[in-house]
């Protein structure tokens, strides 16, 4: 005998069973609901691009205001010149944009860590929000360290021997290039540390590795400052010293790391081998 067929039921009769209906309305991406949908991070990550844009807006207003005060800073006495009038408020631009850019920096690291921490594990987590500010102190020192040694270093070697037998003359857009190649690459380079501890806290990198291809990430260092510094080897030489300390720091803080959580993993597997001992009495 055939069940007897029933009419479709009406929207109100459907969840007979009082399940949860599906919720199509979305949410705001928090740390509690990791797993929204991709439209809400587009849409995080859209409010990151404009309040980087913002802040970097209401800098370059500021620094393009107060030419007469960092221009000097900037030059460091160099002999420049300008071979049109729309050169030099090029050169301002350029340079107001970089400088600009500079000191955003840390403000673009909050937007961006506000928009990774959701989807981060705590252990993840924990790392980023304690290696920040380590992060732009390192950015400010290789910054510091291309502005004040390898800057000036560099650049009145290649003019003295140029005036051996040349008439030299730089104009401000080469010298701004020649700034910032001399500049901003050592202040990403100096993040070696804690890229390294970040590769360790992963587990994708051991201080056996770093030791056993040493010679290979040394010559890698060499390739990387042949690319970023002035060909000469006076520059090249002072350039790749902070380097390799850079990655002989690595490896001490991986193992001072190592060491500190095997003696860790010693102190909870006696306190375990002690409560299991104390629950057998």
């Amino acid at each position: 005998m055939e069940p007897k067929k029933t009419k479709n039921q009406g929207p109100e009769n459907r969840n007979v069973n009082n399940e949860p209906e599906l919720v199509t309305k979305r949410k705001k991406v928090t740390k509690e609901d990791p797993y929204a949908p991709l439209t809400d991070h587009l849409e995080d990550l859209r409010s990151v691009l404009i309040k980087s844009a913002v802040a970097i807006t209401i800098w370059f207003l500021i620094i393009f205001s107060t030419v007469g005060w960092w221009f000097p800073v900037v030059s460091k006495g160099a002999d420049i010149v300008v071979l049109g009038p729309f050169e030099v408020i090029r050169f301002y631009l350029r340079t107001s944009g970089a400088i600009s850019i500079g000191f955003s920096i840390p403000f673009i690291c909050w937007f961006l860590w506000q928009f990774m921490r959701p989807g981060l594990v705590e252990k993840e987590t924990q790392f980023l929000k304690g290696s920040l500010p380590v992060m732009l102190m390192l950015f400010v020192t290789g910054l510091a360290f291309g502005y004040f040694i390898v800057h000036p270093l560099s650049y009145f070697f290649l003019i003295s021997m140029g005036e051996q037998n040349f008439d030299v003359l730089v104009t401000a857009d080469e010298y701004m290039s020649f700034l910032l190649i001399t500049t901003i690459p050592f202040g990403l380079v100096f993040q070696l540390p804690v890229v390294a501890l970040f590769l360790h806290h992963i587990e994708l990198l051991t201080v056996e590795v770093m030791t056993s291809m040493r010679k290979y990430a040394y010559f890698a260092l060499l390739v990387i400052t042949a690319l970023i510094a002035p060909p000469d080897v006076f520059t090249h030489m002072v350039t790749l010293f902070p380097m390799i300390l850079l990655y002989e720091l690595s490896i001490i803080l991986i193992k001072r790391k190592e060491r500190k959580e095997a003696a860790k993993a010693a102190k909870e597997e006696k306190a375990r081998a002690k409560q299991e001992k104390k629950s057998q009495k």
